[in-house]
């Protein structure tokens, strides 16, 4: 017997143990990662046994054990995402709760809060990651994101309000014509006199739309101040977290939480990755972007950076010849990835743009890091 054959018979064979004990057959299989926390390894683990006690098949990748909890030893960050792509990768994961996950350009999470004024979860479009570098297109992405998620989450036809931010007003008018072009989307009301579909900070409170669109910055802020404003900020104690990486080019279910996210919202994000795994995900993205194309999504997207266009300090230049990217420049804003990228390309310094747990990065070869730096400083886009 060839060991593939046998693994997948021990897999089969771990699966109806845990549903004898469980009673959780077929149940999603969520792996998370625990070093890291703000508040300790005890914290994670207490999560992971509270979504375990739920019925959730939890893997836990770290130091710390719990009963109905499998946990694989992990010492460190590192080993702990490699547990985690692994198990993502063989399939013996369908999701992964993580505290951190470079997502690249064109991907970014969808959060679910409980909003105080009805008790009413919300989701968040978005709170981590950047959907495009400019904010428009971004703001468009983020809406297909939260109908996304909402829809894998059993909501058949999602309220779409737009936060009353910068762009909010070209952001409607996109998706209005997304819409007219054959799209289904429902525009929120607002609960204020003048209704219309954006959203006023009473609206946020009161949940009056399923999905709430922001450009992903203010989403985190948003994130952060609805989990963990009875506790003084130290402490995320409500909600799902900051939930899963969509976009076309995310294939693995990946699900975001803060450092400082508490055992209740742990537990949370753990039930939200199983919802999502049981309402097929991925195959809801699929069937959304495919009608969103068919609404001539690719010639609005063109349309906005066509006309958002700024007037950029870097010339294009020719992609160098592509090499490692590990190292990490931080403090550029993200309307400037492009230029940063494209003056460093004219240094003939390969570099890609991406999204660390702190903000927008361009990524270099380490050996040319301090270069790269020095020549971002001398153009005014990170500090000298």
């Amino acid at each position: 017997m060839s060991k593939p054959v046998q693994k997948v018979i021990a897999n089969t064979f771990l699966d109806l143990a845990h549903a004898l004990e469980t009673g959780s057959f077929g149940q999603a299989k969520i792996v998370l990662t625990g070093p890291g926390s703000e508040h300790g390894e005890e914290n994670m683990i207490m999560g992971a046994a509270m979504a375990a006690a739920r019925g959730v098949h939890v893997t836990y990748a770290g130091s710390k054990t719990a009963e109905g909890v499998n946990t694989i030893n992990a010492d460190n960050e590192k080993d702990a995402h490699e547990i985690m792509e692994s198990l993502l990768n063989t399939g013996e994961a369908d999701a992964a709760v993580t505290m951190h996950y470079l997502f690249p350009i064109g991907v970014s999470t969808v959060g679910r809060v409980l909003t105080p004024g009805m008790g009413k979860a919300m989701y968040i479009a978005t709170t981590t990651g950047t959907s495009s570098t400019d904010r428009v297109e971004a703001m468009v992405k983020n809406t297909l994101y939260g109908i996304i998620a909402a829809k894998a989450c059993g909501i058949k036809n999602p309220t779409v309000g737009i936060l009353n931010v910068d762009s909010a007003q070209k952001t409607e008018m996109a998706l209005k014509e997304l819409q007219k072009n054959g799209y289904n989307i429902t525009f929120a009301e607002s609960g204020r006199s003048d209704g219309g579909s954006i959203m006023r900070g009473n609206d946020m409170l009161a949940g009056a739309c399923d999905v709430l669109v922001a450009d992903s910055l203010t989403g985190n802020i948003i994130m952060k101040t609805m989990s963990s404003y009875t506790t003084g900020g130290s402490y995320e104690s409500l909600g799902w977290g900051y939930g899963p990486g969509i976009g076309q080019s995310q294939d693995k279910l990946v699900l975001i939480l803060s450092r400082a996210s508490g055992a209740p919202v742990v537990a949370n994000a753990i039930e939200f990755a199983a919802e999502l795994v049981k309402g097929h995900c991925k195959k809801v993205a699929d069937r959304e972007f495919a009608a969103a194309e068919k609404a001539k999504l690719k010639s609005i997207l063109e349309g906005i950076r066509v006309s958002n266009a700024p007037s950029a300090r870097a010339v294009p230049a020719k992609e160098p010849p592509k090499e490692p990217v590990t190292a990490e420049i931080s403090g550029i804003e993200i309307t400037e990835l492009d230029d940063a990228v494209a003056i460093l390309w004219g240094e003939n310094i390969y570099a890609q743009s991406g999204m660390g747990c702190t903000g927008p990065i361009v990524m270099v070869n380490e050996a040319k890091l301090k270069q790269a730096e020095t020549i971002l400083a001398s153009k005014g886009f990170i500090e000298a």
